[in-house]
């Protein structure tokens, strides 16, 4: 093991910092009623948040590439009034939890969360993963099957190699969260990046600064892997997508998953959770009720 294969604060005030706004963040944007877990695994001890309802199967929250629990403040209440809620700051992103042991590939991540779910008593979950989230969403249903009740996929990972225009536009959008918020919310308009709209959470965006990554590329989903998921799976993408044609993207789950529904929305880009957020509560609401109904 080295190092520099984990991810962390580049210093223990780098730190200080991100976690003081974080919690402002926190408390000025998360609904009241939650219970607070930090759950120990082979990879760091993971936080999450849990809320909504105390009894049913959970909503299990997965944020994309250097997103974590806050992501979700949009969602929550409406999906925490009809079942429980389960928010997580994943391991090897910028939030609460730590990493002591590298996390390589697929295999390691679905490992992580399948532990967190465990120690967390979850043995049913309805996952629901953005960007890199849904990635990992996938992996732990093809390599630790049993828990998913349903996958919903927002624009995931995994379907292609990520391109230089993605990586392009991450870079400018996050060049962008730093700047003035009436210059931000223009280049939101001019990068199709909605996200850097979201006044509350763009306050983090400098104190991330000290944040270093070390998490996996993931690397495209082969044809076997598709075809061997099993159970409902969701994917609603982005019509505008930075990530991928997503025509494309949509035709090759509707042929290779067996139990997939895919919409495509079509002014959205990646940053669909954000850029149509009740559209988002509203289908993966739907899309559970009808997988419980027909269990």
């Amino acid at each position: 093991m080295t190092e520099t294969r984990l991810s962390g604060f580049t210093s223990d005030n780098a730190r200080a910092k991100f976690l003081a706004a974080y919690q402002r963040t926190f408390d000025r944007v998360w609904p009241a009623e939650h219970d607070r877990l930090d759950v120990p695994t082979s990879f760091g001890v993971t936080r999450a948040y849990r809320t909504g309802r105390p009894d049913g199967v959970p909503f299990v929250l997965l944020p994309g590439a250097g997103g974590n629990a806050l992501g979700w403040h949009r969602h929550v209440t409406r999906w925490g009034s009809r079942r429980p809620v389960i928010a997580i700051d994943p391991v090897g992103e910028p939030g609460c939890s730590t990493q002591d042991t590298p996390i390589t590939d697929g295999r390691d991540t679905a490992r992580w969360l399948d532990e967190v779910l465990a120690a967390l008593n979850v043995d049913r979950a309805h996952l629901v993963g953005c960007s890199y989230g849904g990635w990992a969403a996938l992996q732990h249903q093809l390599h630790t099957p049993g828990r998913a009740a349903t996958i919903t996929l927002l624009d995931p990972a995994g379907f292609g190699r990520v391109t230089k225009r993605f990586l392009a536009w991450v870079i400018v959008g996050g060049l962008a969260g730093l700047t003035p918020r009436p210059l931000r919310h223009r280049a939101a308009r001019w990068l199709r990046n909605a996200t850097l709209l979201d006044d509350d959470l763009m306050g983090l965006a400098l104190v991330s600064a000290g944040f270093r990554r070390r998490l996996p590329t993931p690397p495209p989903l082969t044809g076997v892997e598709l075809r061997g998921l099993a159970g409902p799976v969701l994917a609603l993408l982005g019509g505008r997508s930075q990530m991928y044609d997503a025509g494309q993207v949509a035709d090759r789950i509707r042929a290779l998953v067996p139990e997939a529904h895919v919409e495509v929305v079509a002014d959205a880009g990646h940053d669909l959770q954000v850029h149509s957020p009740e559209l988002v509560t509203d289908r993966t609401l739907a899309f559970a009720d009808r997988a419980e109904a027909v269990a």
